[in-house]
């Protein structure tokens, strides 16, 4: 596959972008909107599965307050998986909130050339040499928790972890989950992922 520079990727996440604020304008009519109705997951279709778990977080249920990011820390929660394909060369872990009132979801957590023998992730996680945390959507470096707001609905967290088909995807740590989203999703051979939930 072809390499994509970080020029590349930041250009096409920002016609993306455009071009979904495009389509919410003419769907609405007089009254533009952003991005899409419903969130894009950013991986292509046809690739491979495996299973994510965390002794953390259950899928399906809320996720406990120790993970919730409303405070000054945020822990990440455990997680483990099994399966990946034998030709994966590096993984990316991504945390995203698709109910987040912005039009276009949450990025919470976007780490990235976590080296291929790794299998888990400890509560809390020091990221093995050599990842990178990148910026998430609360404008810090790692993971932050859920905070949904007061009396919003339930909103659902993805916890994704891909696997992909070279050792570095060559972002720096100030890129943001949008981009990095992407160059992920064009460097993806399998994912395994969860959801779980978060109410106040």
């Amino acid at each position: 596959m072809h390499r994509i520079t970080r020029r590349t990727a930041v250009i096409a996440a920002a016609v993306l972008l455009i071009l979904g604020t495009a389509v919410g304008a003419s769907a609405a009519g007089t009254f533009p909107t952003f991005g899409y109705h419903k969130v894009r997951s950013g991986l292509p279709a046809g690739i491979g599965h495996f299973k994510l778990t965390s002794s953390d977080v259950r899928a399906g249920k809320p996720i406990p307050a120790r993970f919730w990011g409303c405070g000054d820390t945020s822990i990440s929660p455990q997680l483990s998986w099994r399966g990946a394909p034998a030709a994966t060369k590096s993984f990316a872990v991504t945390v995203f909130d698709v109910d987040a009132p912005t039009g276009s979801g949450f990025w919470h957590w976007t780490a990235w050339d976590i080296p291929a023998t790794t299998r888990s992730l400890p509560t809390g996680a020091a990221l093995p040499a050599p990842s990178v945390n990148g910026v998430n959507d609360a404008g810090v470096n790692g993971y932050t928790g859920p905070c949904p707001p007061q009396g919003d609905i339930t909103h659902h967290y993805v916890f994704t972890v891909v696997a992909l088909d070279v050792p570095t995807i060559e972002l720096t740590p100030d890129t943001r989950g949008p981009v990095a989203g992407y160059v992920v999703g064009q460097h993806a051979i399998a994912a395994g992922t969860f959801t779980a939930t978060a109410r106040q």
